[in-house]
């Protein structure tokens, strides 16, 4: 599994949002000038997000974005799950499916897979963006 740059990108474009809440609405130039990631690739983010409820946006001279809801409300699986589709560590099919790798018989490994998507579902449910925010460490 491989969480790419645009899941880490939401974490952090949501992240920022929570952050300078009490701003308003954000402009996305702010967060890229924060955040080091480039307008054009946070717009690109916003558009995987707008199918959510999870930002409002208003247009002129003081739009931007804000959360919808308090960042407590936010899991990172469920961030990880909009902008990667899924977290699953494997390309295993679901319950019920017909695994192409195992010619129709038994998957000897399915159950270490299955558990390690469980886990990783598990931690990842686990942590709101309230929680990223408590624990930032500063980077240097």
């Amino acid at each position: 599994m491989k969480i790419s740059t645009k899941g880490r990108y939401a974490l952090q474009l949501l992240t920022d949002l929570a952050e300078h809440s009490e701003d308003g609405y954000v402009p996305l130039s702010d967060v890229s000038e924060r955040t080091g990631i480039s307008k054009n690739y946070l717009e690109q983010i916003i558009f995987h997000l707008k199918d959510t409820d999870w930002l409002e946006a208003a247009r002129g001279a003081s739009g931007g974005y804000r959360l919808a809801k308090p960042p407590i409300a936010y899991t990172v699986a469920d961030i990880m799950r909009v902008t990667e589709g899924s977290v699953k560590p494997d390309d295993c099919p679901d319950d019920g499916e017909v695994c192409e790798h195992s010619g129709g018989g038994k998957c000897q490994s399915l159950k270490v897979w299955r558990g390690l998507d469980n886990v990783i579902t598990d931690y990842l449910t686990s942590i709101s963006l309230q929680d990223v925010l408590s624990d930032s460490i500063e980077c240097k």
